[in-house]
């Protein structure tokens, strides 16, 4: 007795083909619409966007200053859980450096003046 292919339905060609064709034109849009940004160019003066680049790398750089500030905060409560002293001292150096990063702006502005 041949089981092969005893319960799959049978496609034809033509369907094979066509499910093909329908595949490769949804994964050509979808690239093509994902792949396709409309860049605008900055109006006015060349300082206020290179602010805007600045605001916008301090924020990237304060939201890793809160993770990590966040990090040393869990690390010194299960430090104190666990009675590790070295976690503890490495959950408190984390929380110094998280506070460090989170605050660089105006650490840099106090700096410069």
């Amino acid at each position: 007795m041949n089981k092969k292919n005893k319960n799959k339905p049978m496609i034809s060609g033509k369907v094979k083909r066509g499910f093909r064709f329908y595949s490769a034109l949804v994964l050509c849009l979808t690239l093509l619409m994902a792949f396709s940004t409309t860049a605008f160019a900055a109006e006015g003066d060349p300082i206020t966007v290179v602010n805007n680049l600045s605001d916008f790398i301090f924020g990237l750089i304060r939201a890793v200053g809160l993770i990590l500030l966040g990090w040393g905060i869990v690390q010194i409560g299960l430090s104190f859980q666990s009675h590790d002293p070295s976690q503890r001292s490495n959950g408190f150096l984390t929380l110094a450096g998280g506070v460090i990063i989170t605050f660089a702006k105006e650490i840099l502005n106090l700096i410069v003046g």
